[in-house]
């Protein structure tokens, strides 16, 4: 009696012992090239790529083999008892491609041709599936002939079930194709503030330019409409309080942000709202847009939003933006959290106590909501809103003219940009991973993605999803799973029915091949696909073994060869188990041993580094590295001294300079608001400039000048002497941090500052200072005086001369009048002279 309580004791001890080290030892690991040699269950075998089992009894070699490798073990097995599962693929529902709109007859999807590793079945099954769908849609179709209208089916197959390996992917090959008449839902967003109030009547018009044509682009859409002015705080609004409820004539109240009209198909009140906005007014030139933007975004429910729809958001304003920082100006220093804040009346409620949104910001939740935004802005504003479209995914700008005709196509231009694109998505598990590959529209080889673009009404993409299951779950209820395929914004889906093989028909009771208490198992086992399931205190291949036999050499007896209840592998399924011994396996290569009381423990399957077994600085010892001194790590590839982790220059035994933690000799930067980087962490690319710090020294060391005298500069400029260069060259993606200044003499120079790998300053000054020209005061007074005088003199001169040519002028026309006289004064028959003259006639001159 005494024995038999002693060897239960030293069983249960031993049995703790096993369970702790399994606890605590490394995962198993494949053996050799051949990953199914250690498989000793069904389920473990079909569980592993391309490996079979063979379950027929009393079978003597290794039953988990490789059909291509092993075909021996193939040959000798019976085709009934080698369980070798394949992928199956079944097609459920396949209905044609149709693009919807008016009944014009369906295409597409009887002509796919398969492109990649499918089987002929998949076609056959599909081709009859197909048929079947035809035929109930066209009773379908003819019972509802009286309508114009037919259902659009843009991806095909619709419904496909699946039986997967594990860790073996299957290509599922299926088909989209672009419908007509989509849904559209678009939100106006205004600028109504003061500078508005010129262009109104034309935004006005524009509202029902949209209505008309988006009612030829699609008859299912919706519109919706908000506006905008700024935060009712100073500076931005006059919070006087006779201007806060009429800051203008014939203004409304200012306010940050109000959702007028949810999005609707009641085109004439849309049109009457945007007609009736009244504007309001603010004081500087940008507006508060951007709180209006991320509103309009993140409250899906409040602006109605469909899930199944096209989404576009208008932004109409004469003006620039206010964004994340700009709050600080009217003491909002609180951030934007990107979350809705809209009353029951539909206005802001958030406008005065977070600051407005940046641009990253308005990019994100722009993508994670799958909304496209139209700048419709004056055309002083657009070159601004153009370089935003930069920055914001799917965003595009366009001009307001007068009669506003050029937005309306701008809209129309980017629905068709959107729905021009196709991308797949899907709603699979952790479990399984979905990868896609596609031609697009090109006649090129395959490449790995889930998006093409440049789609029409008309083109068919074909795609092909890589569906691998990648380990089985634990909960057997998840073994069958159902997921979705589908194209984004779009409402139709691909359903999988998948189920993973995750174990043998012959591991379950009923089954052929399953034998409870069967004699190959000595009557205390059950018999699974060819092996034995021991019953409790039974052990051995065949369960010939019992705890609690009374045999001599008990201590080869009193062990089990699996360390609990939990293990279906005999000695770790590396080894035979002689009741309740295990013979460990010798391996080829002879340095390669195999040891422990079931095998567990081996010298060769440790972590490596680099190809070399615990990194060539330590020895494997059961399956983990025991590594030489001054090394450690799992594959013994970190150094155990930190040293490495310290700068070089410092003296204070700060690791990693205080911002980052040493890990296997290396700084892992702590990943703070104030981020650090480099190789000790001592960088620091966020922090606050030290460029005002330096600028006196920089001054009296290199151009002796500043306000510091050079006994003062020697005192205090001993951190760094600057080194003087030609031209000072910055590089954008260095730590190097660029300054300026300017001194009394009007003399700019440039430095730059940066900390070397000893974490010492570095200082690098422009060597000559860009100084102004001198000016000579008294060259330019003598020169003004002197332009005065000559000034004056040609001044003179020039008076001079014009009144010596006047007085020509004037003496040569008198001149001329005294020369033109018809008379004279000799001729004057009033004149006489005071002579006269007598005249003797009988004389007559004698």
């Amino acid at each position: 009696m005494m024995g038999n309580s002693l060897l239960a004791v030293l069983l249960t001890i031993t049995i703790c012992v096993t369970v702790v080290n399994s606890l605590i030892s490394p995962p198993e690991r494949l053996t050799g090239m051949n990953p199914c040699i250690s498989k000793q269950t069904c389920h473990e075998c079909i569980q592993t790529p391309h490996c079979a089992w063979c379950a027929a009894p009393k079978f003597p070699e290794k039953r988990c083999f490789l059909p291509n490798i092993n075909g021996k073990i193939l040959k000798e097995c019976p085709i009934e008892y080698t369980r070798n599962p394949d992928n199956e693929f079944r097609t459920i529902r396949a209905r044609n491609l149709t693009k919807g709109g008016l009944n014009s007859g369906s295409y597409g999807g009887s002509t796919l041709i398969e492109n990649e590793e499918s089987s002929s079945s998949f076609w056959s099954s599909s081709s009859s599936a197909s048929e079947t769908s035809s035929s109930s849609s066209s009773s379908s179709s003819s019972s509802s002939s009286s309508s114009s209208k037919q259902e659009a089916v843009q991806i095909w197959p619709q419904e496909v079930s699946l039986k997967l390996r594990i860790n073996e992917a299957h290509r599922l090959t299926f088909a989209y194709s672009q419908a007509e008449d989509y849904p559209v839902d678009l939100y106006y967003l205004m600028d109504l503030s003061q500078s508005m109030a010129d262009d109104k009547q034309k935004l006005s018009d524009l509202g029902q330019l949209l209505v008309e044509r988006m009612s030829k682009i699609t008859g299912n859409f919706r519109l919706g409409f908000g506006s905008f002015v700024d935060k009712v705080v100073m500076p931005y609004v006059n919070t006087l309080p006779d201007a806060l409820i009429t800051p203008c004539k014939m203004c409304a109240a200012p306010y940050g942000y109000k959702h007028v009209m949810p999005l609707s198909n009641e085109t004439s009140t849309f049109a009457n709202l945007v007609k009736s906005a009244s504007v309001s007014g603010n004081l500087d030139a940008p507006e508060g847009g951007f709180d209006a933007i991320m509103q309009a975004i993140v409250c899906r429910k409040e602006i109605g939003w469909r899930e199944q729809a096209r989404r576009l958001l208008v932004f109409s304003t004469d003006a620039g933006f206010h964004y994340a920082g700009d709050g600080k100006l009217g003491g909002i220093i609180k951030p934007n959290d990107g979350a809705c804040h809209l009353d029951n009346t539909g206005l802001y409620t958030h406008s005065s106590s977070q600051d407005y949104p940046s641009i990253s910001q308005i990019n994100l939740k722009v993508k994670q909501n799958a909304i496209n935004i139209i700048w419709a802005v004056t055309e002083d504003q657009i070159k601004i809103y153009k370089k935003l479209t930069e920055h914001i995914e799917g965003s595009f700008a366009g001009t307001l003219t007068n009669d506003s005709s050029n937005i309306v196509e701008l809209i129309q231009e980017q629905y068709d940009e959107i729905s021009s694109s196709v991308e797949m998505k899907d709603t699979a598990s952790n479990a399984i991973k979905v990868r896609y590959h596609s031609r697009c529209l090109n006649d090129g080889p395959l490449i790995e993605t889930s998006k093409c673009d440049g789609l029409k009404v008309g083109n068919k993409v074909e795609f092909i999803a890589e569906i691998e299951v990648t380990h089985c779950p634990t909960n057997r209820s998840e073994w069958k799973q159902k997921f979705n395929i589908y194209p984004v914004g779009i409402s139709e889906t691909l359903t999988v029915n998948l189920e993973m093989l995750c174990d043998c028909e012959c591991e379950h009771n009923g089954s052929t091949g399953y034998e409870p208490k069967s004699n190959e198992c000595s009557g205390v086992g059950t018999l699974k696909c060819g092996v034995c399931e021991c019953y409790d205190g039974f052990f051995g291949k065949k369960c010939e073994c019992s705890l609690h036999q009374d045999t001599s050499g008990a201590d080869r007896n009193f062990q089990s060869c699996r360390p609990d209840n939990s293990s279906l592998v005999d000695c770790s399924g590396r080894g035979t188990c002689a009741c309740g011994q295990c013979e460990c396996e010798e391996r080829e290569n002879t340095e390669e041993k195999i040891t422990g009381n079931f095998c567990e423990c081996d010298n060769f399957s440790c972590d490596r580094d680099k190809g070399l077994l615990c990194s060539d600085h330590g020895s494997c010892q059961c399956g983990q590295c025991s590594c030489n001194a001054g090394w450690t790590g799992p594959s013994c590839n970190c150094r155990s001294s930190n040293d490495t982790c310290m700068a070089p220059g410092t003296t204070n035994g700060v690791l990693c300079s205080g911002h980052g933690e040493c890990v296997c000799g290396e700084c892992i930067c702590h990943d703070d608001k104030t981020r650090y980087t480099g190789k000790h962490c001592n960088k620091c690319p966020t922090c606050d400039s030290r460029c005002e710090e330096l600028r006196p020294c920089v001054q009296c060391q290199m151009y002796k000048t500043g306000n510091l005298s050079e006994i003062e500069c020697a005192k205090q400029c001993i951190e760094f002497v600057p080194e003087a260069v030609e031209t000072v060259q910055y590089e954008i993606d260095s730590d190097e941090i660029q300054c300026w200044g300017k001194d009394d003499d009007d003399c700019k120079y440039e430095y730059i500052y940066y900390y070397d790998e000893t974490n010492c300053l570095k200082v690098k000054a422009q060597k000559d200072r860009d100084c102004p020209p001198p000016v000579y005061v008294l060259g330019i007074v003598l020169g003004v005086i002197a332009a005065i005088v000559l000034i004056g003199l040609a001044f003179l001169l020039l008076w001079k001369l014009l009144t010596t040519i006047h007085d020509r002028r004037e003496f040569a026309r008198f001149e001329k009048e005294r020369m033109m006289a018809k008379w004279d004064t000799g001729e004057n028959p009033i004149y006489k002279q005071a002579t006269s003259t007598f005249k003797n006639p009988t004389y007559a001159g004698k």
